[in-house]
């Protein structure tokens, strides 16, 4: 158990203060004012004194409360309030602990002095309007310039005593501008305007009093800033050194606030309310650089990372920063990093803020529904939104590149789909954001902006599951001298992807697979996945790419090769259909369950050998799950003015698993 005193006059105590409440041990937080003492957060470990104390009453208060230690985090600017707490800790014996505001940057064309009075002699020689920022202690060095009272606002906390510092000093209440800070950017640019001042007179409060703020919006603003330069400061620690010392030395818990925000688009005017206040009250921004730029605004300490592990590891390294806002890109459930994120966020305070998605912005734009669409995303993946129309009949997809729009029209139309209707947003929310639609035929040689989002709409489509497809919808005879590969016919194909039980996020390993019928169906029922297509001979494998194309399938990839030999550098599969192994079934089924020992088999065989062969595999490799079907089909044909029945071979279809398959989240 620990004890602490803090002097929190600054923005940096006060968030010191909410950072030991509610930690094991008991803190006396010390402000100057009622005022001050309000600011200050309460909990069930800290104690409130809220009046100015001497050196004598700090060192009585220090020797009867014997505290671990006292914080000295005042002003950068109350140097006697440093000196008396220094010397009262002296006086008892008490650790002394500084907790030093960084300072700000060198403002371009300022006015540097050392005083308040070296500010109002420089502003005497300068004839204009000036907003005093700078407190209302020292009133009078401004009010002794001539014409000073008229010229000058002083603006000061909203407090009886401050009033009453500007009364004495002789400044109209019209000229008395009465706010709590810290001011935003803003705040500032409209208060320097309202008041058409020349300068701007400012202490170097440092980036966390403000500082920043102020001078961007003297630029804005039109203003000449006049910059009291600091005294020394004693020696000490900033806030995140002293952070890790307290965490260090007194085994505190580093608990902090994580806002995770969808900020929309990326223009701020898509901010939400809620957003807009995390982000105000967050210490540091974590976050894409487009994101953070979109942020800049609120001037934080910004880290640009998108991992999240790499955002876990900022927030883990920079204990400072007690409140962290990490920016998502549109809406924080939508193709968002959210999701990956969260976990590595456990025992920290978390919230999650929804923000507009480009999908909900889009459809607004055009005047249409958004909740019959299929989301997709297309982006950095090389996928095709063409089985997805083919099913919903409303797509949306998130895009990347300016070829995005060439590449989903090229498909929709190589697919018998370029009368599908195509509206694209181009930097939704930006000032030059431009929506255009037409025909995918229209638009197959547009490009568009790399930020870019789609809506593609057909009236035609079907709701059928793409499964057992007719046989005239493959290309069958290669180009050399017209031979025809062998294709698993319809009827076998829809029992062999049935018994696959497929997943829309598969890694499919289609090993011998002649024209490829198995993989384009696969390909079409996992538009998430991928499907590899395993081939030996030239022939063949330039009909499975013809039909990969027909069918506009960026999921589907030939592989040329004889297996095992082509499977090694494979991504390991989740199910794997063999229609031929050219006589290494046992080589190949052990191939792809090294990679995998959970994968799901289905393997078609037509002779009582390759049977026989089949029964021995499933009892030496241990599959718990094994069905073997014999389907034997007939199709009807016309004779004549008869319709009679002919045979096809019979085929068996065995489909096995070992125990504990089933599929992890993963895939």
């Amino acid at each position: 158990m620990y004890s602490l005193c803090v002097f929190a006059g600054t923005t940096e105590g006060r968030r010191l203060v909410e950072f030991l409440a509610g930690q094991p041990g008991s803190v006396l937080a010390c402000a100057a004012t009622e005022y001050g003492g309000a600011l200050i957060a309460e909990g069930g470990n800290v104690e409130i004194s809220a009046r100015r104390l001497d050196a004598g009453e700090m060192a009585a208060l220090f020797a009867r409360r014997r505290f671990d230690a006292v914080i000295d985090a005042t002003h950068p600017y109350a140097v006697q309030a440093s000196k008396s707490i220094a010397a009262a800790c002296g006086a008892t014996g008490t650790e002394y602990l500084r907790l030093n505001r960084g300072g700000g940057e060198e403002a371009d064309g300022a006015v540097y002095v050392d005083s308040v009075q070296g500010a109002a002699d420089w502003l005497a020689a300068h004839p204009g309007t000036a907003l005093l920022a700078t407190g209302s202690k020292e009133l009078a060095p401004y009010a002794a310039v001539e014409n000073g009272r008229e010229r000058f606002y002083p603006r000061v906390l909203p407090m009886a005593s401050s009033l009453a510092a500007c009364e004495a000093a002789g400044f109209a209440p019209s000229h008395i501008i009465a706010m709590q800070g810290p001011f935003s950017l803003e705040m500032n640019v409209a208060t320097l305007r309202a008041i058409r001042a020349d300068y701007l007179v400012t202490k170097d409060s440092g980036d966390s009093g403000g500082f920043a703020d102020k001078l961007r919006a003297a630029r804005q603003a039109g203003a000449r800033c006049v910059v009291i330069g600091r005294p020394p400061q004693p020696e000490g620690l900033d806030y995140g050194q002293l952070v890790r010392l307290l965490l260090e030395r007194f085994g505190l818990a580093d608990v902090r606030r994580i806002d995770v925000v969808g900020i929309g688009m990326g223009s701020p005017d898509t901010l939400t309310f809620e957003a807009r206040q995390a982000l105000e009250a967050a210490d540091c921004f974590i976050g894409a650089a487009r994101m953070l730029e979109a942020v800049s605004r609120f001037s934080k300490p910004a880290f640009a990372e998108i991992s999240p592990a790499k955002i876990a590891s900022v927030i883990s390294e920079n204990p400072q920063y007690r409140r962290v806002a990490v920016v998502m890109s549109g809406d924080t459930g939508f193709f968002s990093g959210t999701k990956k994120l969260l976990p590595l966020l456990e025992g920290h305070r978390v919230r999650v803020l929804p923000g507009l998605s480009s999908m909900q912005v889009l459809c607004a734009r055009l005047g249409v529904s958004w909740d019959d669409a299929k989301a997709v995303s297309l982006h950095g993946r090389e996928g095709s939104v063409v089985p997805q129309l083919q099913r919903h009949g409303k797509v949306f997809a998130l895009t990347d590149g300016a070829d995005a729009l060439r590449r989903v029209c090229g498909d929709l139309c190589a697919a018998g789909m370029g009368d599908a209707l195509v509206s694209v947003g181009q930097r939704l929310s930006y000032p030059d954001e431009a929506v255009l639609t037409g025909t995918a035929q229209e638009l197959r040689d547009a490009d568009c902006a790399p930020l870019s989002a789609m809506l593609i709409r057909r009236h035609a489509f079907s709701m059928a599951l793409p499964v057992g497809l007719p046989d005239e919808a493959f290309v069958r005879q290669s180009g050399e001298g017209g031979r025809t590969v062998p294709m698993t016919k319809s009827e076998a194909r829809a029992v062999s992807v049935s018994k696959l039980r497929l997943t829309p996020n598969a890694v499919v390993w289609d090993v011998g697979a002649g024209t490829g019928s198995v993989s384009v169906e696969a390909a079409l029922l996992c538009p998430e996945g991928h499907v590899y297509a395993v081939e030996c001979r030239q022939d063949a494998a330039v009909l499975i790419e013809q039909n990969a194309e027909r069918f506009a399938l960026r999921n589907l990839t030939v592989v040329r090769g004889t297996a095992p030999e082509a499977l090694d550098a494979l991504d390991a599969p989740s199910h794997v259909f063999i229609g031929g192994s050219s006589g290494s079934m046992g080589e190949i089924i052990e191939a792809a369950l090294r990679k995998n020992p959970r994968a799901r088999f289905v393997v078609n065989v037509i002779a009582l050998e390759s049977v026989a062969e089949l029964a021995g595999l499933i009892r030496k490799l241990g599959f718990s799950e094994a069905e073997v079907v014999q389907l034997s089909v007939a199709r009807s044909r016309l004779a004549g003015s008869y319709h009679l029945m002919s045979g096809l071979n019979p085929i068996w279809i065995a489909a096995m698993q070992r125990d504990g398959g089933g599929l992890s989240d993963e895939n």
